[in-house]
């Protein structure tokens, strides 16, 4: 079953301005050659639509390829409805609105006073299973024939981004009660990623503060219609990043926002520039080291696949976190802390030896409640958050279905609908999304 709004088969008519009644809401539908077209207004019925951070004023879209298209029924249950939702979109829960009334230290007072404690011994466990993990994974690269090559470089990108764990951590001071080593390690840690610490630091705080603001979130958000329709060649250019590009999209924010000292304050610049020569200094020394010892073909294989491994894990983990057809992204007047946090971030279960690798970064939910929670904390600080507000969370296990939603409709913002797909705007151009759509597996 499909429901779309690519060359649309069934979709909702809403006005323009907020979440309309039912009373005002119309079905359109009709066959794909236009061999009829029928309209009629649906009864007024509460149960149709899951507002707020459920779903926008819309019919549920599938991002496969089918002909065929469903309705949520008027006469589904709020939990019924919802079930549609997470088999459609690959959830395992689409949580309700968090209400107006609840604050964001609301949620941080629910949780133990425990999951904030710095361990020494935890932390720095951390740092010898990311250390020891890449350094098999060298040892791996460097005895592998080339047939196990991918698998080489799956493992050792996945154990470097642990290191990228570790200096998030320093970044958000729950790494150590010292604060000058905590800078040390994270400047250290993320060198093999040629990452500046600094610049890096700066712009993820404020990716913390303003979570799915419109203009004001330095992480994934959406496109821009006035971006979209500027130009053709940028017009491909994005289809092509936030679609089949979309697992190395970090690579572009990497390059763009951390290596311009324009982008920062005056009281910034200091620190950001030792960053900087620490990333350049170990370009300069390590890059010709392993091109001395193994040629280019060595810095291919030893340094940049396992790179490219990482930038996957930084692009999926990240829009993963805060994307999806049903998750909103608003401007400044209407945005709520506790609703971006908690009810805007999604915890994704994946396999448990990326989890392992990769420090639980992606138990997320409790980070955006509060990023002074250690990595090793998580896990507790989730239990407890679903024993408190488990019915606000958003949950998905890591599949096929959700990466093809988030890559093939989740694209230029809209008001009422969060998320319009390119095909549904430019479908003369987006054949890259009509290429994930037929090729992309729908497993959840």
């Amino acid at each position: 079953m499909a429901l779309r709004f690519s060359n649309p088969i069934l979709r909702l008519e809403a006005p323009p301005r907020g979440l309309p009644s039912l009373h005002s809401t119309r079905a359109r539908i009709s066959l794909p050659q236009g061999l009829f077209f029928l309209r009629r207004r649906f009864e007024k019925n509460p149960n149709l639509f899951v507002t707020a951070a459920v779903v926008p004023a819309t019919t549920l879209v599938s991002p496969d390829n089918e002909e065929q298209s469903t309705l949520l029924s008027p006469n589904d249950s709020n939990e019924e409805q919802k079930r549609k939702m997470c088999e459609m979109y690959g959830f395992t829960q689409i949580g309700d609105p968090v209400p107006d009334n609840v604050t964001l230290k609301d949620i941080m007072d629910t949780l133990p006073k425990k999951v904030f404690e710095i361990d020494d011994v935890k932390a720095w466990k951390s740092v010898l299973i990311s250390a020891s993990s890449y350094a098999l994974g060298l040892f791996f690269l460097s005895k592998a024939p080339w047939y196990l090559l991918p698998l080489a470089w799956a493992w050792t990108g996945t154990a470097v981004t642990g290191f990228f764990v570790i200096g998030h951590d320093c970044a958000h001071k729950s790494f150590s009660k010292n604060k000058l080593l905590e800078d040390i390690v994270g400047t250290l840690a993320f060198l093999p990623l040629i990452y500046p610490y600094e610049p890096w630091r700066f712009k993820h705080d404020k990716h913390h503060a303003k979570t799915n603001m419109l203009s004001e979130d330095t992480a994934w958000h959406p496109v821009w219609e006035e971006e979209f329709e500027s130009s053709p060649a940028l017009r491909k250019a994005i289809i092509f990043g936030y679609g089949p590009f979309r697992p190395w999209m970090s690579i572009g924010h990497w390059f763009l926002w951390h290596f311009d000292l324009k982008k920062f304050r005056p009281n910034e610049i200091g620190r950001v520039k030792i960053s900087l020569a620490c990333v350049f200094a170990f370009m300069a020394i390590g890059w010709p080291l392993i091109i001395f010892k193994s040629g280019i073909v060595g810095w291919f294989k030893f340094w940049l696949m396992p790179w490219l491994g990482y930038h996957f894990w930084m692009s999926t983990f990240t829009m993963v976190h805060h994307t999806a057809p049903h998750i909103p992204f608003k401007h400044a007047e209407e945005w709520n802390a506790a609703q971006a946090q908690l009810g805007g971030t999604v915890h994704c279960n994946y396999p448990r030896w990326i989890e392992i690798l990769c420090h639980d970064i992606n138990v997320h939910i409790p980070h955006h409640v509060s990023p002074r929670i250690p990595s090793y904390n998580l896990r507790a600080a989730h239990e407890s958050l679903q024993q408190n507000w488990g019915k606000y969370l958003n949950e998905a296990n890591w599949n096929w279905r959700l990466m093809k939603t988030i890559m093939t409709m989740c694209h230029v913002y809209n008001k009422d609908r969060y998320y319009v797909p390119f095909d549904d705007i430019a479908p003369q151009d987006s054949q890259p999304i009509s290429f994930l759509k037929h090729f992309m597996p729908d497993y959840a």
